[in-house]
């Protein structure tokens, strides 16, 4: 910066901090008028005033307190630019320093992703004392702040066993769902596939979770209570669970309930390749029930012509699943 432009930088500091009396105002406008550069540094001068007066009263506070007090020898007509010119150093030196604090005190101490693959799962602890078990074909991230611990379930169900923090709230977002909870223990589900694709469904083992949707119905859980989330942002009933049953998928289980053959078919298929195949709508829509392992396909799949008037046709290292013919 040249002699002249440090010159006007501290002029126009001086105009921006003086006050708005007339004798001012008279003043000023004849500066903007003596340079074409005067009117440019001024706007840039404002603009910056209005950053600093945008802090919070405790930044606002801690600015002013770094003010150094001007020297007294300077002449009276230079006294005030260097009054501006300290002032404005100051604010500077001083803003800098708390915005980076704010911009340090808003990142996460701790991230991190975490994924299984199909038919895998994961137990895997946090930082904050908490843990979370993923089930087969299941993504996730993981936030954790200063003031808070957010969590995205993009793909797939998972565990949580949260560890009690009332000045960090644990937030899990799911679809269209955010659950909130302090201390817990729940289970939310969000899958493009199987049962209940396309909703996220949440469900209460132990403590109490407030379940706010994307339209901004709102309601809480308790132990023993479940509640699923549409994509628009619907909440449905909550219904009643046995805690137990809570992420039975943890033992390989899977339970269907007057489910539809193609939906059940899918969520096998979120474990490992069945090699079953549907191509009659008519079979896929029939509706199947019971509860069986993962493991299990190969004796759900026996029992298919048993269950519905169906049978099983082998067809090029397939089996298809056709209807009995009338």
């Amino acid at each position: 910066m040249t002699g002249a432009e440090q010159r006007i930088a501290q002029e126009a500091a001086a105009w921006a901090l003086r006050g708005g009396d007339t004798a001012s105002q008279a003043g000023l406008a004849a500066w903007l008028a003596a340079d074409a550069r005067h009117r440019a540094a001024f706007d840039a001068m404002r603009a910056t005033l209005r950053g600093v007066r945008a802090l919070p009263q405790s930044a606002v506070a801690g600015l002013r307190a770094a003010i150094p007090a001007p020297p007294r020898a300077p002449a009276p007509r230079r006294l005030l630019a260097l009054q501006a010119c300290c002032a404005m150093l100051s604010v500077c030196v001083a803003g800098g320093a708390w915005l980076a604090w704010e911009h340090q005190r808003r990142q996460p101490t701790f991230s991190a992703a975490y994924a299984t693959a199909r038919g895998q799962q994961l137990t895997q602890a946090l930082p904050d004392g908490s843990v979370i078990t993923l089930d087969t074909a299941t993504r996730i991230e993981v936030r954790l702040y200063r003031d808070r611990r957010e969590l995205v379930l993009h793909d797939g169900q998972a565990l949580f066993a949260v560890r009690s923090e009332r000045a960090r709230p644990f937030q899990v977002s799911a679809g269209a769902a955010r659950v909130t909870v302090l201390g817990t223990r729940f289970a939310v589900r969000h899958t493009r596939t199987g049962l209940d694709a396309n909703l996220t469904a949440v469900s209460v083992q132990e403590g109490r979770v407030r379940v706010r949707a994307g339209g901004g119905a709102e309601t809480e859980l308790g132990a023993g209570q479940a509640i699923s989330a549409a994509a628009d942002g619907r909440l449905g009933a909550v219904a009643s669970v046995a805690p137990g049953a809570v992420a039975a998928w943890r033992d390989g289980r899977i339970s269907f309930r007057n489910t539809p053959l193609a939906l059940a078919l899918a969520e096998f298929e979120r474990y490992g390749r069945t090699a079953l195949v549907l191509r009659d709508p008519a079979v896929g829509a029939m509706r199947v029930g019971g509860s069986y392992t993962v493991r299990e396909l190969p004796a759900f799949a026996a029992a298919l012509p048993v269950m519905l008037p169906v049978r099983l046709v082998e067809r090029a290292g397939q089996t298809e699943i056709v209807a009995l013919k009338k």
